[in-house]
């Protein structure tokens, strides 16, 4: 494999699930967290940690899509970016929540390895950087979130 590409996939996975020298990535973020916990809002019009796993998971899924050339629509949630998340939840919809999100980061994996190096300086058409970019892009994205997630985590259970 492409050295490039190999760091690439590194640097995607430590921001989600690799041991990384930094402290938690964001699927180590979540590690524990209860459907009651991923629920909880710090304040009316916050976002809670569900919302970022979907928000995160439908980013990885929106990368994937740009940098493979693929048509939207085949997210496993009706809307994009940001949700209205059905009401109804518990720890059986959390888990198929976090499933979601473990398949939309293997498929982008997938994504990145079939990619060739001189795919990396190609800009996916209505993208104004390129593909490397955008991958160190979703990487730092899962990382920002993860920040989030903690802070979330250590104020719910503060109450």
């Amino acid at each position: 494999m492409d050295r490039e590409i190999a760091l690439l996939l590194r640097i995607t996975d430590q921001a989600y699930k690799k041991k990384a020298w930094h402290g938690p990535n964001f699927r180590g973020a979540l590690r524990g967290v209860s459907a009651r916990e991923a629920a909880w809002r710090p304040g009316p019009g916050r976002h809670n940690i569900r919302e970022l796993s979907a928000h995160v998971a439908y980013w990885k899924y929106a990368v994937r899509r740009r940098i493979s050339g693929l048509k939207r629509g085949s997210f496993g949630m009706a809307g994009s970016n940001w949700f209205t998340l059905p009401p109804r939840f518990n720890e059986r919809v959390w888990r198929g929540e976090l499933k979601l999100l473990e398949k939309e980061h293997r498929a982008l994996r997938h994504a990145i390895t079939r990619l060739r190096r001189k795919d990396l300086s190609r800009r996916p058409r209505g993208s104004r950087v390129d593909i490397a970019t955008t991958i160190y892009g979703v990487a730092s994205h899962d990382l920002y979130h993860a920040g989030q997630v903690q802070l979330l985590k250590r104020l719910v259970r503060a109450r």
